[in-house]
């Protein structure tokens, strides 16, 4: 019997085992494809570059603002990516965070968030802007790393008596290029040896201040040994045994936040088995940021951390009330503030929680401070550009008269809607036994699903085979004279229609 992974022969006595690697398939978000902003060495964008198309003095502007970000030019700055729906403002924003690297913090929000019954809207906030601020701390651990050439538990009678014994202390030896050591290690360590599964043979290293072991791999000296399971073999450890080894950690601050922080209740059983039952979120309090801060500006000013100001995504920054949008004006002179970049897609719109109508439903005063980014509606050619690169990002393959009708739907309907067109349309490909989308499977999926302003059309069209929405006005209600107070009242309401204009009577 053959097979394609493990193969016998009766004539030897060899074993030939050979690993299988499949390929492991990532969920295809709507932006997996972009990969940057799109720019050359000089700034200038590309037509089509790092999964984004056209936009490109918009591209250029966020370029402009990543190398002030870079530069630490930017703390306590703000954003307007401003433009219609389906222009590309999260598109920039991501392309930002992936120009900026992991090593920066990013942050990304809905305006809608804030809203909490357990929480207030300015902790939440200032929980964003807390994560949105990281801070790089420069650690020097002292540590014992080498190959292990000894591993000897002592044990010691049982304290509490018994027959049983314990481990008093552990003696392991260490050995590198350079020299050996042998070292007398606390019984809780042993622990920690067991749970690594340490042995003769590999190599590991302990850090003296922590009493925390990692292993690393084995040796390669044990390399000729016939293992079945897959080993990393690692050299022999250069320099001395005991060495400083300088940590670099990235943390933010929201995460300082939360290990310092406690959970507030009373100490009777009743309260701690309320907490243990019902865990609920609860705010960090305003002197215990204030506390963490003046720790952390003491650890930069003596150069063990460094702070790296990240970036807050806010998008539909039109769903803030006044009461955030008040509350962000006094966050961006704070002296640890991050990059904020907000992005709507509203014109002239009410301040939410007030009756003063506003561009972008932002107040004047926050407007002033923020730097505006505008996008623009895509070309059919660009569109038909952006349809190509989400069908080879989807896996998909799309005759040229197939692309062309559908970025024609895009340019009349929406982008968004020819985008979703994509998926279904392959699948009625593959049903008909095709590779390939052609035009007849578009126009078959478009008459399965309809666009936004078809289906406002259909509703427009047939008013009257729908629902009308719920009436509108003041219901009364009394209990005629005389009457016991127990009896059930009379509502009597004039309300208006939204299919009639003359007011009607109810009485009930």
């Amino acid at each position: 019997m053959a097979s394609s992974t493990t193969t016998t022969s009766s004539s030897s006595s060899s074993l030939k085992i050979e690993e299988v690697k499949t390929a492991r398939s990532q969920r295809v978000a709507a932006h997996s494809h972009i990969k940057g902003l799109g720019l050359n060495p000089e700034g200038g964008s590309i037509e089509v570059a790092a999964g984004l198309v056209g936009q490109r003095k918009a591209r250029e502007a966020s370029g402009v603002i990543t190398e002030l970000i870079k530069a630490k030019k930017m703390a306590g700055r703000a954003l307007l990516l401003a433009g219609p729906p389906g222009t590309g403002k999260t598109a920039l924003a991501l392309g930002i965070a992936q120009e900026l690297g992991t090593k920066v913090p990013f942050c990304p929000m809905v305006g809608s968030e804030v809203y909490s019954s357990e929480v207030k809207k300015t902790e939440i906030l200032m929980e964003n802007f807390r994560r949105a601020i990281g801070l790089r701390i420069k650690e020097t651990k002292e540590v014992y790393e080498g190959e292990v050439t000894e591993l000897t538990p002592e044990e010691t009678e049982n304290q509490l008596g018994g027959y049983g014994k314990t481990i008093a202390h552990v003696v392991i030896g260490l050995k590198t290029t350079k020299g050996s050591k042998q070292l007398k290690l606390d019984a809780s360590i042993y622990e920690s040896l067991q749970k690594e599964k340490i042995s003769v043979g590999d190599v590991i290293y302990i850090e003296s201040n922590s009493g925390s072991v990692k292993r690393v791999g084995r040796s390669d000296a044990y390399a000729t040994e016939h293992d079945l399971e897959a080993e990393e073999y690692v050299p022999l450890p250069k320099g001395d045994v005991h060495k400083k080894r300088e940590i670099i950690q990235d943390v933010t601050l929201h995460d300082l936040d939360l290990a310092n922080a406690k959970p507030q209740g009373g100490h009777d059983i009743m309260s701690m088995m309320g907490q243990m039952m019902k865990p609920k979120k609860t705010e960090i309090t305003e002197k215990l940021r204030v506390e963490i801060n003046k720790v952390v500006n003491k650890y930069i000013d003596q150069g063990i951390a460094e702070l790296v100001p990240g970036v807050l995504f806010v998008d539909e920054v039109h769903m803030l009330d006044i009461e955030c949008f008040t509350y962000l004006n006094r966050a961006l002179e704070s002296t640890l503030a991050p990059i904020v970049i907000f992005a709507t897609n509203r014109g002239h719109c009410t301040v939410r929680g007030t009756d003063i109508v506003s561009p972008h439903g932002i107040p004047m005063d926050l407007l002033d401070r923020l730097s505006i980014i505008k996008t623009s509606t895509y070309s059919q050619q660009e569109m038909l550009q952006i349809l190509a690169i989400r069908a080879g990002v989807e896996g998909w393959n799309i005759e040229e008269d197939a692309l062309a009708f559908l970025s024609g739907i895009g340019q009349s309907a929406s982008l968004r809607y020819a985008i979703q067109l994509l998926t279904p349309s392959g699948i009625l490909a593959k049903i008909s036994g095709r590779d390939t989308i052609n035009k007849q499977d578009i126009e078959e999926t478009k008459e399965l699903f309809y666009d936004s302003k078809t289906s406002a059309k259909l509703l427009k069209d047939n008013q009257d085979k729908f629902l009308p929405s719920a009436p509108t006005g003041v219901l009364f209600a009394y209990r005629p004279l005389g009457q016991d107070k127990r009896a059930p009242t009379l509502s009597l309401g004039l309300y208006k229609s939204a299919a009639h204009d003359e007011p009607s009577r109810s009485v009930s």
